[in-house]
Parts: structure tokens; sequence; C-alpha cells
């Protein structure tokens, strides 16, 4: 099984007033964040695709 059909749908939350999107939110470790990262991350969105298949190479 391919690693994003283990992902689990996005669950949008609240934190202290303020919006947040929880990645994973069934995992163990689930990832959140808020709108000023998730702007962040639409900026570079080029380099955490590079970053990620320079990384990935020959790993299952």
């Amino acid at each position: 099984m391919e690693q994003e059909e283990k992902l689990n749908k996005p669950v949008v939350g609240e934190f202290k007033g303020n919006p947040i999107l929880t990645l994973n939110p069934d995992e163990r470790y689930p990832f959140s964040f808020g709108l000023s990262k998730a702007r962040l991350i639409l900026a570079h969105l080029d380099d955490i695709r590079a970053f990620v298949e320079q990384y990935s190479k020959g790993k299952g």
C-alpha cells in the first residue's frame, strides 16, 4: 500500500480561537498547523516537493 493511501482525511479544528488543520488526525502523531504555517507551506511547496523527491529515492 502506498503512503498516500494510508493517510486519513484532514480535519479542520480550532486552537485558542484560531483555525487549524490537522493531517493524519487518527494516527499516533497527527500534524497540526494554522494559517501562518499553511501560507508558508504553500509558498514553498515546490521546495518541499523537491526535498521529498531528492531524499525519497531508493526508499520504499
